[in-house]
């Protein structure tokens, strides 16, 4: 055997053993406090040299001793712990996912059944859960929204969306909003307004216009001002409230006006609901919030429960239908696919049967009372507390400032969403099943950090 033979098949073993070790670590439910420090060691380790260093640099879990300690471990209701056993009540939500609690039992029930008989589709015969769930949906969004393509996530989601929307019309131009977030492939970031985000990949795709969020005048001179020079707008696409923009919350009846809008110049409304969706705001869906019928939703996060990576648009007829002589113009091999679809119909179910969304608005005026109670006498760091249902903002004049209280509130056990690249506005997106006293201990948490600052 030669030695770079040797070397080969050396290399192989040792893989597999590491392999084996992984493997040993997932079986357990428990773990001793020298395996927990090998974990922490190849988590951190992996990350430096072959994820990502920069995911290092900025994380809330740097210790005072610069040890990346707090690797997440396992999770449950409104909390999840590190693999050192400290429990944290989650407020940042995996910015959105958990809507129906960690692990929700419904739903992992719902994924493992389905797991047990058939974990994907062959993609020619017919899958019935898509069917059904599709039937759901058309059941519960607003309007005349009939028709579901699934997808794998919220970037996915505004792909497909504005595929569809192109291909309603013979236009090209899209207007999109500043601030807004609706992914980083090169569609849907060509949506998303954020400089930092856009300018490595310039060009985009053509025919996008920015207009400021909530500035309805504006936006009416850039339809009519598309409209004269023959670039007529094929669709405006919105989130309902802006999420990574900072919780932004658009001025009375602009989303009506905006409906309006389309209406009058024949364009197709896009609401991304990805981070809005599925109970969020106090109702299922921000569109029945402000009352406004779009001619497709985006959904993902919170559809696969916090369980499955899952999405979907769901669009009406009219704008649907140029995809039924080709449905094939547009596919995934993993959307739709049927342990997502089990996840999503059981959170759906969920949200339903125990009143979610309501509950989300109910637990969203107190969590924003308390916070905003708390910030009294601060008004020197906190700028601004806002929010709508468990979709909650607390704006800082730094971000400095901001990272600050994030990571004085995750020393105390309470995730937030807020790093060192973007804290001025840190976000609360809890789990809509979090319980009041949970609600009490961040607003205790936050005013005692704010005090020591």
């Amino acid at each position: 055997m030669t030695t770079e033979l040797k070397n080969t098949v050396n290399n192989e073993q040792q893989v597999s053993e590491y392999i084996n070790k992984v493997l040993s670590m997932i079986e357990k439910e428990e773990v001793t406090q020298e395996e927990a420090q090998w974990v922490i060691k190849e988590t951190v380790d992996g990350f430096r040299d072959h994820v990502n260093p920069g995911f290092l640099a900025y994380r809330k879990t740097v210790t005072e001793g610069g040890q990346f300690a707090a690797v997440e471990w396992s999770d449950g209701g409104s909390c999840f712990k590190d693999i050192n056993g400290k429990t944290y009540i989650d407020c940042l939500g995996g910015f959105g996912i958990y809507n129906v609690g960690h692990r929700n039992p419904k739903v992992v029930k719902a994924v493992t059944d389905q797991l047990n008989r058939q974990a994907l589709h062959s993609q020619d015969l017919l899958d019935p859960l898509r069917a059904m769930l599709a039937k759901i949906l058309a059941d519960i969004t607003p309007g005349d929204l009939k028709y579901a393509f699934f997808t794998n996530s919220g970037t996915e989601s505004v792909e497909a969306a504005l595929k569809i929307a192109k291909m309603s019309s013979d236009r090209t131009t899209f207007i999109a909003t500043t601030k807004a977030f609706h992914g980083k492939s090169l569609g849907s970031l060509s949506g998303t307004a954020k400089g930092v985000f856009r300018k490595p990949f310039l060009p985009l795709i053509p025919g996008f216009r920015h207009v400021p969020f909530g500035d309805i005048d504006m936006m009416r001179k850039t339809f009519e001002s598309c409209a004269f020079v023959g670039e007529d707008v094929a669709g405006v696409i919105l989130e309902p409230i802006q999420g990574e923009g900072g919780i932004i919350i658009p001025p009375a009846n602009y989303l009506k006006e905006v409906r309006a809008l389309c209406d009058e110049y024949g364009a197709v409304l896009i609401f991304d609901e990805v981070q809005t969706g599925m109970g969020r705001t106090g109702k299922m869906f921000a569109a029945d919030l402000f009352e406004v019928e779009p001619d497709i939703l985006c959904l993902a996060k919170a559809f696969g429960g916090g369980v499955m990576p899952a999405g979907a648009v769901v669009a009406n007829e009219k704008v649907f239908q140029n995809l039924f002589d080709n449905p094939f113009m547009h596919t995934t091999t993993f959307g739709g696919n049927p342990l997502a679809c089990a996840a999503a119909i059981a959170t759906i179910g969920v949200l339903l049967e125990e009143n979610l969304p309501e509950r989300a608005a109910e637990v969203g005026e107190y969590f924003l009372k308390g916070l905003k109670e708390a910030a009294q006498g601060h008004e020197d760091k906190v700028l601004e507390i806002r929010g709508q249902g468990l979709m909650i903002g607390i704006e800082f004049h730094q971000d400095e400032i901001g990272y600050e209280v994030s990571k004085g509130m995750f020393d105390k056990g309470i995730l937030v969403a807020g790093t060192l690249v973007n804290s001025k506005t840190i976000r609360i997106e809890p789990p809509l099943t979090i319980s009041y006293e949970e609600v009490d201990t961040v607003i205790q948490s936050f005013k005692e950090v704010l005090a020591t600052m």
